[in-house]
């Protein structure tokens, strides 16, 4: 794996070499140690502020444990999940801890809902699959992507071993992921989970019978984020500094490149669409967020929003808004106006460990609020009304 890739394992929790993630990482925090922890090299610049009267955000509250670094987040109908280095996930609901259930595996790098089923991504290189037991409300897994038989029948075939772009002189299943699963992302209108892979692959899953049905090798380094956007569009960024542009075919399950929208030094670390897919958020590890205009199949750069000093580790879009984490242990919102033109609303200050995890909702009243998760290497994910 490149030197973007290390530079992101060593904030991602713990991976320190280039040698395989596989099975859990060690339970120590190198965060003061890590190459991150630099400031950025751009400038830091004088953004527009809003000119509002009342305030743009309130701290509502923080939800607290003792066990992992908070690593991922998904919220729905005032439900929040939170996922940590441990093997374990906890629900919460009214700033209260709701229940909580356990993976055979620790480190859950993302989660995200569809429906009745709640899809979670781990540093062994699986996902794995939960539901709501109606009767009692608790959740059990319901399965593993790839499923044990399928593995089993895919191994009987040699032409289903293919080359791991991202690691030398190995070869794997093209349907089960070569390293950590990094990033996922639903796409309700094709039925569709995507991955995507420190393997430098990202696989499109279908979700009614949980088969994959396509591994595309995107980058020829780790895969940090994955998103899909409107009208077939997926978006990949990579640690080799590349975002790329995916289009799935109308008539099948097949994606084709359609462009690199960047191709930069520093680690592509976030991926966020916007606007109902009218806009492409890319935070790096330079601290900066990149944004594209979409409109149809071509996409046009917005330009550069800087907020940060130090890696953009997570990013979200909700309405008229996109909040970025960083780990400069702050989240700059911003609201998007006029097309192209963006405003900084305010800065969320409060975690002291940097911020790796956002998930956003509707606080469902007409004053336009929306309910902002964001989750910490401090171990605290805070509550807060923007």
């Amino acid at each position: 794996m490149g030197r973007q890739a290390v530079l992101l394992a060593n904030m991602d929790n713990y991976k320190t070499s280039s040698s395989s993630s596989d099975g859990d990482g060690d339970d120590s925090s190198p965060l003061m140690m890590s190459p991150w922890n630099h400031a950025s090299p751009l400038p830091k610049l004088p953004w527009p502020s809003s000119n509002i009267s009342t305030p743009p955000a309130a701290l509502v509250g923080t939800l607290r444990r003792k066990e992992g670094h908070i690593c991922s987040l998904a919220a729905k109908d005032g439900l929040l999940y939170t996922g940590s280095d441990s093997k374990n996930i906890h629900t919460w609901r009214g700033m209260k801890e709701s229940s909580a259930f356990k993976s055979s595996s620790g480190f859950v790098k993302a989660i995200v809902l569809s429906a009745d089923k709640i899809f979670t991504a781990h540093q062994d290189g699986r996902i794995r699959v939960w539901t709501i037991d109606s009767s009692g409300g608790t959740h059990r897994q319901i399965g593993t992507l790839p499923s044990f038989f399928a593995l089993v029948k895919a191994s009987m075939r040699p032409k289903n071993y293919v080359p791991v772009a991202a690691k030398r002189n190995r070869a794997a299943l093209w349907i089960k992921h070569a390293d950590a699963v990094s990033s996922l992302s639903v796409c309700q209108e094709s039925g569709l989970l995507y991955s995507a892979s420190w393997d430098g692959t990202f696989k499109a899953w279908r979700i009614r019978d949980s088969k994959c049905v396509e591994s595309v090798a995107a980058h020829a380094d780790a895969v940090n984020a994955v998103a899909a956007g409107g009208a077939g569009m997926v978006y990949t960024g990579s640690a080799d500094g590349a975002v790329k542009v995916w289009r799935r075919e109308a008539a099948g399950r097949r994606h084709r490149l359609l462009r690199a929208l960047l191709r930069q030094d520093s680690a592509v670390t976030a991926l966020a669409v916007g606007g109902g897919g009218a806009v492409v958020y890319c935070g790096s590890s330079d601290g900066v967020v990149n944004f594209w205009e979409v409109e149809k199949e071509e996409l046009t750069h917005g330009g550069v929003l800087r907020g940060h000093e130090l890696a953009v580790l997570c990013l979200a879009a909700a309405g008229d808004l996109v909040l970025s984490g960083s780990a400069d242990k702050t989240i700059c919102v911003w609201r998007r106006e006029r097309g192209v033109e963006h405003t900084r609303l305010t800065v969320l200050a409060g975690h002291v460990g940097p911020v790796k995890c956002l998930a956003v909702e509707a606080e469902g009243g007409d004053d336009g609020k929306w309910r902002v998760y964001s989750g910490s290497l401090d171990n605290t994910v805070k509550v807060w009304s923007v």
